[in-house]
């Protein structure tokens, strides 16, 4: 599947990842119990899902604020050229704090999600980052709180009505 194919969403597959994602330790059969159809059915749909990377992982989502990292921050990073943005990425992938990274358009080249367990580690983060030669500059925002922590939900409900 291509990149630009978008992939179709009916009603049971909303059903299915938003059952998933309420209670993401329910078993397939507890799954088709609860959505009224086959375990067959569950599990060729969660398949299809996971094969068109419309579900992507089933790990635990990690609160970094509970283990410590009550700071998070956003940074946007001006890269020289000549180095590109793989290199910069490998740099940054070394570093945990770091939790992702995009490259973006507009005056900068990416923009990093970061954590840090104080203001004080925040600037240690930093200067971890901006060790690295390709990297010419940063600008750094603090969050102060969470207004809408990442969803995805609303978007596949409305994906599924189209």
């Amino acid at each position: 599947m291509s990149a630009g194919q978008a992939v179709q969403l009916d009603a049971l597959d909303a059903r299915l990842i938003e059952l998933l994602a309420e209670e993401p330790r329910i078993g397939v059969l507890e799954c088709s119990r609860r959505l009224g159809v086959a375990r067959g059915t569950v599990q060729a749909r969660l398949d299809k899902l996971v094969e068109r990377r419309v579900i992507s992982g089933f790990g635990p989502e990690i609160t970094p604020a509970a283990i410590g990292f009550g700071v998070t921050s956003f940074v946007t990073l001006e890269i020289s050229q000549r180095h590109g943005h793989d290199k910069v990425a490998a740099h940054l992938a070394a570093i945990p704090e770091v939790l992702e990274a995009h490259t973006i358009t507009g005056s900068s080249d990416l923009l990093c999600r970061i954590v840090a367990r104080s203001n004080t580690d925040l600037q240690r983060v930093i200067d971890q980052i901006v060790s690295y030669e390709g990297i010419r500059r940063a600008s750094t925002i603090i969050a102060l709180a969470e207004q809408i922590p990442y969803r995805t939900l609303p978007l596949i409900r409305s994906a599924a009505q189209r």
